[in-house]
């Protein structure tokens, strides 16, 4: 039995809403204030105890899965990207339809949402992997609130202390396994970056635009497989970043907000050269010397991410002599040479397309050049600091 008092919608003035759940059925009531609703809803229960109240227009709770479909197939694809819903879609079928799909709405508890997620904890996957499962429960219960079918959505209640324990607990497992710093960024030395373009330029040269591109700018791979001619501006050396490839298909950028990233002269002059190769190869192809897209296959369509990273990037990683490193780790080489040359931090951050510098700060605080040195210098006695007192370098304070 489940008497619970709220507002639907949160602020001053909205009305309160009693709402009740019992032996499979729910129904809700709207009272007015909330002293009035709580009112109510000690009478509702004291009938609820007697049997002497009635749920006559109620319908019975439907299974989770009735309303994961409703979710997934009107509610996600109106609010989220078509790969946030795939990946949705994917969580649905291979971990939460499988435990909760069956049973009714009001049965998804907050314990059984807890055991479900410290199960997929200890079963090896990622913090964000196993919030990403919370989030999904938690969207399709909202639909049965909406359907009046619950009166709380047990997924939200878990708070950011539960969250917590969950990565705490995935931290932990990855210390056990020895994995501690799996994820972290590990970008290149500047000199690390000269030997992987070198061999690049030599093994695979065809290839050179888009990784000197990565290594020039920082963009994200998505963001430079979807990148047009009609993007780049030779003369004022910028390129208009307006569009994702994101397994296979065209979609907007992370935050949906275009940005501009300035050229080098180096990336401008061999982005040129790329034109001028990427023209020849579409009339070679049949289709024309207008090229749309600026890196595309041997047949003039999208790169194919997953068959590029194993057969061009961990390649010339090998054939670099380099350790091996994820693709996304050119960004982070980008972000940490520039910082750790004292470039300015908003500009840094604005070409990253981060939403705030002391995100940027956050991420590679450990590559800023610090002034270590000298604060902790400003610690040592007055004659540390001037070079004619040397000789009272042995009078040490106590």
């Amino acid at each position: 039995m489940g008497v619970t008092v709220r507002q639907k919608t949160k602020g001053r003035g909205k009305p309160w809403w009693v709402f009740i759940s019992h032996n499979g059925k729910r129904t809700s009531r709207k009272v007015g204030d909330k002293q009035a609703a709580e009112k109510v809803a000690s009478e509702i229960r004291a009938k609820l105890q007697l049997g002497k109240f009635g749920f006559k227009d109620d319908k019975q709770v439907r299974s989770f899965k009735c309303y994961a479909d409703s979710w997934i197939n009107n509610a996600v694809p109106a609010t989220c990207k078509e790969s946030t819903a795939s990946d949705y879609q994917a969580i649905l079928d291979k971990h939460v339809l499988p435990v909760f799909g069956t049973i009714k709405a009001n049965d998804v508890t907050e314990g059984k949402i807890k055991d479900f997620l410290f199960t997929k904890v200890n079963a090896g996957y990622a913090a964000s992997t196993v919030t990403h499962m919370k989030n999904v429960i938690s969207g399709v219960l909202g639909i049965a609130i909406d359907d009046k079918a619950i009166s709380e959505n047990a997924a939200l209640n878990l708070g950011r202390q539960f969250m917590k324990k969950i990565t705490d607990a995935v931290e932990a497992r990855k210390v056990a396994e020895g994995n501690e710093k799996k994820g972290d960024p590990d970008p290149l030395t500047r000199e690390e970056l000269r030997v992987l373009l070198n061999a690049v330029n030599e093994h695979f040269p065809e290839h050179y635009p888009l990784f000197l591109l990565l290594a020039r700018t920082g963009v994200r791979i998505g963001e430079a497989l979807g990148l047009q001619w009609g993007d780049i501006d030779f003369n004022s050396r910028f390129i208009n970043l307006q569009r994702s490839l994101s397994r296979g298909k065209i979609t907007t950028l992370k935050g949906k907000r275009s940005r501009r990233v300035d050229m080098s002269l180096q990336l401008t002059e061999a982005l040129m050269k790329h034109l001028t190769r990427s023209k020849a190869k579409g009339m070679k192809l049949g289709l024309g010397d207008n090229p749309k897209y600026v890196f595309t296959d041997t047949k003039g369509g999208f790169i194919a991410l997953n068959n590029w990273r194993k057969r061009v990037f961990w390649k010339a990683l090998k054939m670099a002599k380099l350790r091996k490193i994820r693709i996304h780790d050119l960004r982070h080489t980008y972000a940490t040479i520039r910082i750790s040359k004292n470039d300015n931090i908003a500009d840094v951050s604005n070409q990253l397309g981060h939403f705030s510098e002391t995100f940027t700060m956050k991420i590679y605080y450990h590559w800023m050049p610090g002034k270590k040195k000298s604060e902790v210098d400003e610690l040592d006695d007055s004659y540390f600091k001037d070079p004619k007192k040397t000789s009272d370098k042995n009078k040490l304070a106590i």
